[in-house]
């Protein structure tokens, strides 16, 4: 059996039968729908679609926590043993590796489309189209989350190490990129931290298909926080992407290059029934 093949079903199985780990990211993506849905939309009043603009973030904040938590599920593999059985075989870690990305990827996108689904009750407005483009857009999240996040993994001595580290970099990064606060409304000084941040782009790029900009020009987009001038150059929705694109690839390379090298030896977790 092809062998990323089986890694992408074996990951898939495990997240379908963990229904703690399930429902407790749809509850959570619940709770922010709500919250930004119903409390927050008075404050929005001056957005043509308050709904679409508020849920499209957490959407999307959806698929970048699903994927890069993913890669949880090798250091899983490797406390209880499965991964000594693999890496024994005659295969490749690149495909190791691939097949980790590929599942997280799946799953990240699989629970954005959840979310949409959920949303479209509470106001959120989508034709086919935007649909199919937003879907890109997941994928492509989730294959550079979900790169960083396996390359985060080989570098964590063990799990804990993993969640201090992705913990560290989910909540500044999700609350400097404009998902839950428009970034036009944010101090001027943090205006750098926004900039670096890759989930501004990304953030913009799934409001600019999801608000269904094309026709708006760049001055509106940069009034609107889904485009960004810096210093005369402008980061339109997408550039932003191209850049997420090019991020994806670089992390890419490095966690399988890392995930080759890597002693998996001492790594450790905290004693779990073996999945």
């Amino acid at each position: 059996m092809n062998v990323v093949g089986a890694i992408l079903q074996k990951n898939l199985l495990n997240f379908i039968r963990d229904k703690g780990r399930l429902l407790g990211s749809i509850i959570m993506a619940l709770f922010f729908l709500f919250i930004f849905s119903f409390v927050m939309k008075s404050s929005m009043s001056g957005l043509e679609q308050p709904m679409n603009y508020l849920i499209s973030g957490v959407i999307i904040m959806t698929v970048f926590q699903t994927s890069l938590n993913n890669s949880t599920d090798i250091l899983s593999d490797i406390a209880s043993g499965y991964m000594k059985e693999v890496l024994v075989s005659p295969i490749s870690r690149a495909q190791i590796s691939i097949g980790h990305i590929l599942s997280g990827s799946i799953i990240a996108v699989l629970q954005g489309l959840l979310i949409t689904v959920l949303s479209l009750f509470m106001g959120f407005h989508l034709d086919i189209l935007h649909l199919l483009q937003m879907i890109a857009v997941m994928a492509a999240a989730g294959l550079t989350f979900g790169s960083i996040g396996l390359f985060l993994a080989t570098i964590s001595r063990n799990s804990s190490s993993f969640q201090i580290v992705s913990t560290m970099i989910m909540m500044p990064f999700t609350f400097l990129s404009g998902a839950y606060i428009p970034t036009t409304i944010m101090p001027k000084f943090l205006a750098p931290l926004v900039y670096i941040n890759p989930l501004t782009y990304l953030t913009a790029i799934f409001r600019f298909i999801s608000l269904k900009m094309e026709g708006v020009s760049q001055s509106e987009l940069i009034k609107q926080g889904v485009a960004y001038d810096i210093h005369g150059f402008v980061i339109t929705p997408i550039i932003g992407l191209l850049i997420i694109i090019l991020m994806g690839v670089i992390f890419f390379l490095l966690c399988v290059d890392k995930f080759n090298k890597a002693d998996f030896s001492n790594v450790k977790v905290a004693a779990g029934p073996r999945r």
